[in-house]
């Protein structure tokens, strides 16, 4: 029940009670409903105020969250170890990935996994597995084909 009902309700209490407004205490009665109804409207008005202002700073907060994200996002380290001046991810000799056990994005340095592919998830100790094309390969196919040439002779 809000206020404004409750002293509806002490409107009609009194009313129904026969307490004449004439003499003292009636005269005391119908005063203080009289205030409360004005303490009730007032009340009313200063919620509704209230929520206006409320749904107002909401959407400040979001436009401020959009510019935030907008003007800072890029300074920022989008890997799990919440440094803003991380130099994990500068390196040219590193893969953004999101891992599949925990959902992060991380970066992983290329020295960091080993012979078989396999590297941990520095957030939550997740094995991950990479195929990894060596550049190597390459060279050895020239050295091969050298060393093809150096047999005929």
């Amino acid at each position: 029940m809000s206020v404004s009902e409750k002293v509806a309700y002490l409107k009609g209490l009194m009313d129904g009670l026969e307490i004449e407004k004439d003499q003292k205490e009636g005269k005391l009665f119908a005063a203080i409903i009289d205030a409360l109804d004005e303490i009730a409207s007032e009340i009313d008005f200063l919620n509704e105020d209230n929520d206006e202002l409320h749904d107002y700073v909401e959407e400040i907060d979001e436009d401020l969250g959009d510019l935030e994200e907008y003007v800072f996002d890029d300074d920022e380290c989008d890997c799990c170890c919440d440094d803003d001046e991380c130099e994990c991810c500068d390196d040219d000799e590193c893969i953004e990935v999101t891992c599949p056990a925990c959902g992060e994005d991380i970066c992983i340095d290329f020295d960091d996994i080993d012979e078989d592919g396999r590297v941990e998830c520095p957030c939550c100790g997740e094995t991950l597995e990479f195929e990894i094309e060596e550049e190597d390969d390459e060279e050895d196919d020239a050295d091969a084909d050298d060393e093809e040439d150096g047999d005929d002779e």
